[in-house]
């Protein structure tokens, strides 16, 4: 079939639509993309999950209530996201940072117990679930943006 001027004069997008990436579909925005800060909060709280038992171990049911709750949002609200989520599951970085979490936990228990400050109040345990939740609320903030920068870089999202 011969080209025609009128196929070659296509109308280019408009700004207020995605670039199409090689493959011909729409490719994702950076801000469709991003996490919502909620989604930060919930794993924040499930970050410090341990000290929080550990300082008021009747709470358990409303842990065991917000993980059933982050994962239903996770499967509903973050469907669209799920590109982003699954780059960064499979990315060494992520790996690297729940180690350094589960490292930091044990080690700074360890640490305390040693010096002879081991956690033992209610307080001492709310406080670490505070420095664990912030920790992971940092950190994957951090991923996350360096995820995105590569998305965008490798051409599979747009800025």
């Amino acid at each position: 079939m011969a080209s025609t001027a009128t196929d070659a004069a296509a109308p280019e997008p408009t700004a207020g639509l995605d670039a199409v990436g090689a493959a011909g579909e729409l490719l994702p925005s950076v801000g469709e993309m991003r996490l919502p800060a909620w989604f930060f909060g919930f794993e924040g709280v499930l970050a410090g999950a341990f000290d929080l038992l550990r300082a008021f171990p009747s709470a358990w049911p409303a842990l065991l209530l917000l993980v059933a709750i982050n994962i239903t949002v996770s499967l509903t609200l973050l469907r669209k996201r799920l590109k982003l989520a699954k780059l960064l599951w499979r990315g060494k970085g992520t790996r690297k940072v729940a180690f350094a979490l589960v490292g930091l936990r044990i080690g700074t228990h360890v640490l305390l117990g040693a010096l002879g400050f081991a956690l033992v109040s209610a307080l001492g345990h709310v406080l670490m679930a505070l420095v664990m939740a912030g920790v992971t609320v940092g950190l994957l903030v951090y991923v996350q943006r360096t995820a995105l920068a590569a998305l965008v870089t490798s051409g599979k999202a747009t800025a």
